[in-house]
């Protein structure tokens, strides 16, 4: 296979596009689902990283790509999605009492959801976090196994533990494996020698990797990981729920007047927001929308007033996802300024809409933002260079018509199409070889 390109879609198109290398690669991948196209995939869907009730926002990302998925009609899913076990649920206790709050099952969008616990140790939790997982999913897995339907393969998303805990599964109950790789568990953890150790260990026992970006591909490879199992499918967006709106009425409803800047995110140190909020300083005129939760907020209040900028600041709390796209379309301009990515929705969201993107220089950020009708990627992760940025993008602003035309070759079916496609080349491999791809 050669070097796997981002699965994309031309402009108006409903193909492929066609980048060079991935006519051969989508032609191959086609022929293999052609010869099974009419059975429905189940697949058994392993990942920490999934919205819940308490925690709506957490994982959205792949909950966006499996609905998508299962809409097509050919792939069945249940999602398990462990989370750490705590006994007490008050909110005194912070984070780990909203794991407590999470109910054992739910349902979602029609998609069957376990939240099984596994249990987690402080301080040595990083090194041995695959393998409690595993033990405590184990027995989980062959219940769902004996009660049926039987599932194909396990689709893990994080490499780390997650990953690492379903290449564990896969092995003991002689299922194939496809993990998907989805940033920090690539550009952060791997710097630790017990989980690189473990991430290797896991990659050489999968049938395929997914990245969501190139970048990431590439980060793998210099880990060791062989490049052939690696192919990049990045994320998506609903171009019908994310679409322009009329910015003037709801500019009005919202009360804002003059330039406005959006971020979205959970707020966290690598997420950058007190490097926009420092980058806000230097514009006078603007106000910024900060749609989020999380540990850092009373920070950010308090930078916000020693900038002198508090009044110009409007923290929204968390935004339900359905609700984003007015905010979108409410800004001039979305700022990322995170240190590290994958391939990042809510860009592709900003886009969808026709507001134009301002993003930090994580790896991959030009595979997203590659045209100034996408934005501006910073020379820089400082607020001096997103300042800079927003002049250029200000004085050649790209326009709605132009963004939503980039964003609209992200749309979701050529994704949907090639995932289809691997997940019925893996099994061929897997049947034809009789499993010896999981190694010992």
């Amino acid at each position: 296979m050669s070097d796997a390109p981002i699965i994309g879609m031309a402009p108006n198109s409903g193909m492929p596009s066609s980048e060079p290398g991935l006519d051969e690669e989508w032609s191959s991948a086609r022929t293999t689902a052609e010869t099974d196209g009419n059975r429905v995939i189940r697949l058994l869907v392993f990942t920490s990283l999934y919205p819940n009730t308490v925690q709506p926002r957490h994982g959205v990302f792949v909950e966006e790509r499996l609905r998508h998925l299962v809409a097509g009609g050919k792939i069945s899913a249940t999602v398990v999605a462990p989370v750490p076990w705590f006994p007490f649920r008050h909110r005194a206790f912070g984070a780990y009492a909203a794991f407590a709050r999470v109910p054992q099952h739910e349902d979602r969008h029609g998609i069957r959801i376990l939240h099984p616990r596994y249990p987690v140790i402080p301080k040595f939790g990083m090194s041995i976090a695959p393998f409690l997982m595993y033990r405590a999913l184990l027995p989980v897995l062959r219940k769902l196994q004996t009660e049926g339907p039987d599932f194909d393969l396990i689709d893990a998303h994080y490499f780390y533990p997650d990953g690492v805990a379903a290449a564990k599964l896969g092995r003991a109950m002689h299922k194939p494996v496809v993990i998907s790789a989805r940033g920090s568990d690539v550009t952060l953890i791997p710097r630790y020698r017990l989980p690189r150790r473990q991430v290797k260990w896991a990659a050489a026992r999968t049938v395929a990797i997914v990245t969501v970006s190139k970048a990431l591909k590439d980060g793998l490879a210099v880990l060791g990981v062989d490049p052939e199992k690696i192919t990049v499918l990045r994320n998506g967006v609903d171009l019908d729920r994310f679409q322009p709106q009329d910015r003037v009425a709801i500019r009005a409803k919202l009360g804002l007047t003059g330039p406005v800047w959006l971020a979205v995110g959970h707020l966290i140190e690598l997420k950058g927001v007190h490097i926009t909020l420092a980058a806000l300083a230097k514009a006078a005129d603007v106000t910024l929308l900060i749609a989020g939760e999380g540990p850092e907020k009373r920070h950010l209040r308090q930078l916000a007033d020693r900038l002198g900028v508090g009044s110009r600041v409007r923290f929204l709390g968390a935004i339900p996802h359905a609700e984003l796209c007015e905010y979108y379309n409410a800004a001039d301009a979305m700022l990322l300024a995170s240190s590290r990515e994958g391939m990042p929705n809510v860009v592709l969201e900003s886009l969808a809409c026709g507001t134009p993107v301002i993003v930090a220089p994580f790896d991959g950020a030009r595979e997203v933002v590659g045209a100034p009708a996408a934005g501006q990627v910073a020379e820089s992760r400082t607020a001096e260079a997103i300042q800079v940025a927003w002049t250029r993008l200000r004085e050649h602003p790209p326009g709605v018509a132009a963004t939503r035309g980039y964003a609209e070759r992200f749309g979701w079916a050529p994704t949907m199409q090639a995932q289809q496609a691997l997940y019925r080349s893996v099994l061929h491999t897997w049947q034809r070889s009789g499993g010896l791809e999981m190694m010992p």
